[in-house]
Order: C-alpha cells, then sequence, then structure tokens
C-alpha cells in the first residue's frame, strides 16, 4: 500500500510505499461452542478481504489532501483510497480497529479491541480499544 504522510517534515512527505502487517486482536463476551472468539479463518478472511479489497496495491490519501489526490487520479486506474484522516501508521491502525473492524465483523459476537501496525521491521504502531 502506498500514501503519503502529509506535513510530515522528512522524506515521509512524499508519495511512497511500504509492506503494511497487521496484528488484530479480537475480542467476545463468551467463547463459542468450540472454545473460540472467532475462527482465525473467518477473521483473516474478512479483515483481511477488506484490506485486499480496499487497500492492498493501493493508496491511502487524507481526504483533505488535495494536491497527492489530484497526482493519483492522473494515473488511469490507480487505486485510491480516502482516509478522514492524515494516514500515519497510528492512524491507519486506528480505522482498522474503529472503523473497518466494527462492519465487517457485525453479525458476530467479536470485536476488535487492538491493532498493530508494522509499517516496517521496526516503525510499528498500536492502538486499542
Amino acid at each position: 500500500m502506498g500514501h503519503r504522510v502529509y506535513g510530515h517534515e522528512g522524506k515521509c512527505r512524499h508519495l511512497h510505499g511500504h509492506n503494511f502487517v497487521a496484528f488484530v486482536t479480537a475480542s467476545a463476551t463468551s467463547l463459542d461452542e468450540v472454545g473460540r472468539v472467532i475462527d482465525f479463518g473467518v477473521l483473516k478472511e474478512r479483515i483481511g478481504g477488506w484490506i485486499d479489497r480496499e487497500w492492498d496495491h493501493a493508496f491511502v490519501v487524507w481526504d483533505g489532501d488535495a494536491e497527492a489526490r489530484a497526482a493519483l487520479e492522473r494515473v488511469a486506474g490507480q487505486r485510491i483510497y480516502l482516509l478522514p484522516s492524515n494516514p500515519t501508521a497510528e492512524n491507519l491502525a486506528d480505522h482498522l480497529l474503529k472503523f473497518v473492524g466494527p462492519r465487517v465483523l457485525a453479525g458476530t459476537d467479536t470485536r476488535l479491541v487492538k491493532v498493530t501496525l508494522y509499517e516496517t521491521e521496526n516503525g510499528i504502531a498500536e492502538v486499542t480499544l
């Protein structure tokens, strides 16, 4: 996924990409009949599926970053995901936790309680409820 950190004082102010890795922690009020919060395959399908559809090989851009939006919209077929906040690792993790999780896990007794997002092997953001 690509992004740029709007207003960043260093090289992250430019459009660039990462191989982000997300770790999610789920919770439920009780375990299911098998003894699980949720089947890991279901969690991967719902959260991972959303990431594949919306963020994989796309640029995540703050919806207020008119310059980046205009540049990316000039590239035919470029996938763009508009984020309501600057796409820092912290804001991306928070978006997964508070926006994506509730939507893709609706209808289950499961909710995300923590998202850890690796932007690089030593650049990690973690958010919790």
